[in-house]
Parts: structure tokens; C-alpha cells; sequence
């Protein structure tokens, strides 16, 4: 996503936690930051992609933190899949300074963003999404603005909790083909190219049939996910149903329980 910033030709600092992350961009018009805030002083919009919320917490507060280099006018974009309160809870310290915050997860990963067709989840409001819609053109199509802060993160925990559920009835149907006779290699030969296909088995397909070695690229993060989806579903007052129990058999069987 940095990649596609700075070689859209957009102004582009760059800041990370490991100076080793900066390597790759040596050969782009990227410049670096010795801290968040100092990135802030150099950006008007500043984009965010690390794991959870008290990562968020820790770039964004702090004497070294975002806001105390950001201007007023600028932006804080969240790509981080958190809770949504978190980003409200970022607005409120925001607001005093001037800078808004819009959240902004991610979906499709690095060849997505090679083609330009990230998809984008939006919260916010208008515009303030229409400032940073030319950042995200650079990588992203669709870009989806879904409502006010928070939209963006709500619809993304739920694609999420999704994903999982599909990662456990896919797995469950491999097994129960296994003891019925069927590899479960030449099952995922056919589902795949059947009616019955999903991202889901496509991802257990292209590991080798089970969730083993997508666990540890996986399963911490959809582990988050699946618990900000419970929370979300607690405070609204609604049923964790059949969806959560695929999801969790997902979480359980790559070593993550809920």
C-alpha cells in the first residue's frame, strides 16, 4: 500500500516500528520519519496498518505519538480492524486538535494491492472520506464507504467472522470426505471448481487440505476478529448463533480458541 502511495506520485513519509520494514521502499520517492509524531508533522493524512487496538492506542497518544505532530485539518486513517469504539474513542482525543479520524479496514492482501482491487471498508464522514478517496485510489477498487466511523470496522469484523465459519465448515467437510473415502486433496480439487466453492476452501486447498499452515499466518488475527465480533454481538443484544459455532470449531482446530 506505501508502494502504491509513492509511486502514484502523492507526497509519501514513511515511519515503522522496525527499521528493516523500510527496506523494500529504498527505490521509491518515500522519505522516513524517526517517529510517529515527526510523520504526522510531515503528512496531512496519515495511514495506519498495524494489529490491534492498544497498537493503534500506542502510535496515536504519547508525546511522541500522532497527535502531537498533526496539524489541524489532518486526518488519521485506521486500516487496522479494531473495534469500532476504538475509533470513536480516537475521534473524541482528535477532535479538540482539529484532525479527524476515518477507519478504513482492508481486504484482499498483496495481490490485491499489486492489481488495485484492495477493497476498502469506509466509516466516516463524507467529507472527510472524500479527502483520502484519492490515497485509497491508488491501491484500492472498491472502495466502499459504508456510513459513520465505526461502519467500516463493524462490516469488516463481520466479513471476518464469516470467513472463519466458511474456514470451519470447510474444514468439517474434509474430514467427514476423508472417512467416507474421499483424499482430501482430490475433494478440494473438486469443490473448488463446484458450486460449493469459497475463499475458505480455496485458502485450506492452497495450504494442503487442513488449516495447519495457515494457522500461523492466521488464526491470531481471525481469533481478534471473531472476539470483537462476539462483543459487538453482546452489546447489541443479539444471539451468537450457528455462525459462531463454525467459527470457533475454525479457531479451535488451528490452535486459537475463542
Amino acid at each position: 500500500m506505501a508502494r502504491a502511495i509513492a509511486e502514484a506520485g502523492i507526497p509519501t513519509t514513511l515511519w515503522a516500528r522496525r527499521a528493516s520494514s523500510l527496506e523494500p521502499y529504498a527505490d521509491t520517492p518515500a522519505r522516513y520519519a524517526e517517529t510517529p509524531a515527526a510523520l504526522a508533522a510531515a503528512s496531512d493524512v496519515v495511514c495506519l496498518c498495524v494489529v490491534g487496538d492498544d497498537d493503534v492506542r500506542e502510535l496515536v497518544y504519547g508525546e511522541t505519538g500522532l497527535l502531537a505532530g498533526m496539524a489541524p485539518g489532518g486526518t488519521i486513517v485506521v486500516h487496522s480492524t479494531i473495534h469500532p469504539d476504538t475509533c470513536r474513542e480516537l475521534a473524541e482525543k482528535a477532535a479538540p486538535q482539529g484532525i479527524s479520524i476515518v477507519d478504513a479496514p482492508v481486504s484482499g492482501g498483496a495481490p490485491a494491492v499489486e492489481a488495485k482491487s484492495l477493497l476498502v471498508m469506509v466509516g466516516g464522514e463524507d467529507a472527510d472520506v472524500a479527502r483520502v478517496r484519492p490515497i485509497f485510489e491508488s491501491y484500492a477498487n472498491p472502495i466502499v464507504h459504508l456510513g459513520p466511523l465505526g461502519a467500516g470496522q463493524v462490516t469488516k469484523i463481520l466479513n471476518n467472522l464469516l470467513f472463519s465459519a466458511n474456514l470451519g465448515s470447510a474444514i468439517s467437510l474434509l474430514e467427514l470426505g476423508e472417512t467416507l473415502g474421499v483424499p482430501r486433496d482430490k475433494m478440494c480439487e473438486v469443490v473448488t471448481r463446484g458450486s460449493a466453492n469459497s475463499k475458505a476452501l480455496g485458502s485450506i486447498a492452497m495450504f494442503g487440505g487442513t488449516l495447519d499452515n495457515l494457522a500461523p499466518i492466521a488464526g491470531g488475527l481471525l481469533q481478534k476478529d471473531v472476539r470483537l465480533a462476539a462483543s459487538l454481538a453482546d452489546t447489541a443484544g443479539a444471539v451468537q448463533g450457528k455462525v459462531f459455532d463454525a467459527a470457533d470449531a475454525a479457531l479451535a482446530a488451528m490452535g486459537h480458541p475463542r
